[in-house]
Order: C-alpha cells, then structure tokens, then sequence
C-alpha cells in the first residue's frame, strides 16, 4: 500500500447517503489514508433523502486515486449518460489498484465499460442489470474479481470497506475498526435480503420499486449500447 493511499469516493445528486457514509466511517479509520469526497463543484450535494453532503474535491482538482469507490442510489440512473462523471471515473480507474462500488453504483462502473468480464453484485432489485454490461451478476454481500471489489445494497457497504481495509491493511486493523464503530450486527427482523425475507414480504417490496426498476432498466440498456458503439 503506497503512503500516503489515495481514496475517493464520487458524491453525486440524489445518491443514497449511507451507501457512501458507511464505507466512508471506515476508509477514514484507516491509517496513512486520504479520503476524498468528489463531485464536479464544492457546493452541497444533496442525497435521494434530503442530506446535504459537501464535496472535498472536485473532477479538476482530484489527485490521482489509488482506490475509487462508487456509491448508489436513485441518482446514479442520471450518472449512466453523464459523459462528464464516467469520462472522470474511467480515468482515474486506469490508474486506481482498486476500483469498487457498492449498491448500484457498480452499474455506473458497468456503464463506464469497467465491468466486463468481472463478477460483481449489486442491490438485490437492480443486481440482473449488471449482465447487461457485460458483467456476471453474483448474490453475495461483497464480490471480489482480481482488483474489482463490488458490495450490495445499502449496509453492505460497510461488509465491503471493511474487506476493502483487511486487504490493505491486514485483519487485525480491520478488526479493530470493526470494534471502534461497534459494528456488531443483530437486526431485529431477519427480512433483510430476498433470501431471508417472507414471500409476502419481498413481493410487497418488488411491487413498491417495480416502476422505478423499469426506469433503470432502461437507462442500464441506453448505456449498454452506448458501449457497444
């Protein structure tokens, strides 16, 4: 790991906070790590559930990352078309060890042609899109493929940094950043993911995003095809 280790994670509209403040709570626990929070201005960006966050770099002043990280959220459909952001996250992966993603972020890596031929995840509802793009699609709370590292929904993000902080740094660091944030899951329901959920549950669930899933789906098909060009 090159000192100091360069992490930047995109801030976009209309993302899903926790998708980048859970990895983010860890990264900045990490020792000999610059974290940086990027987005093509430094003013407020204001996530899919009303919290503002502020950038720390912008495309133009990023240093080169060692590490990028994309989060998800319904703002990353925006991303897919977005030439500014994926000529920005395609140049700072080709110099990146580690590219990565977590929730639907990692079809904004799909649709900047970083995921083919990679078995990545994503969240549950979305996680079918990927093989457009050329991906293999994998249930899992994180996937790692060679220097791809993807994390599912939403708290699988903090799963995905904390593997991402015992491949830099070794378990016992990443333990003990486990231990300092008291990460010591035991939900009250187990009716997580579609494996543990009821059937009612998840049809419920699949009903009430159906529409939004649908506008994915095409924004993931309009970007497939631009790669395909």
């Amino acid at each position: 790991m090159s000192t100091p280790f360069n992490i930047g994670l995109l801030l976009f509209p209309s993302l899903t906070q926790l998708d980048l403040t859970g990895p983010w709570e860890v990264f900045v626990r990490m020792p000999g790590v610059n974290n940086y929070l990027v987005w093509k201005d430094h003013q407020p960006v204001m996530s899919d559930r009303g919290l503002a966050i502020m950038p720390t770099a912008t495309f133009a002043d990023c240093p080169p990352l060692d590490l990028i990280c994309i989060p998800g959220g319904p703002g990353q459909i925006a991303l897919m078309e977005d030439d500014e952001t994926l000529d920005f996250v395609r140049r700072m992966a080709e110099q990146a060890q580690w590219v990565t993603s977590v929730c639907t972020g990692s079809l904004v890596l799909g649709a900047a042609g970083l995921l083919q031929g990679y078995r990545a995840t994503s969240h549950w509802g979305s996680l079918d899109q990927l093989s457009l793009f050329g991906a293999t699609p994998v249930q899992e709370r994180v996937v790692r493929d060679r220097n791809r590292i993807t994390g599912a929904g939403v708290t699988s993000g903090i799963d995905f940094a904390l593997t991402v902080a015992e491949e830099l740094l070794g378990r016992a660091v990443a333990e003990n950043i486990q231990l300092q944030m008291e990460y010591d899951p035991a939900p009250p329901f187990h009716s997580g993911s579609p494996r543990s959920a009821s059937a009612e549950r998840l049809t419920e669930a699949q009903q009430q995003i159906a529409e939004f899933i649908a506008r994915r789906r095409v924004a993931s098909e309009k970007a497939a095809g631009r790669l395909k060009r």
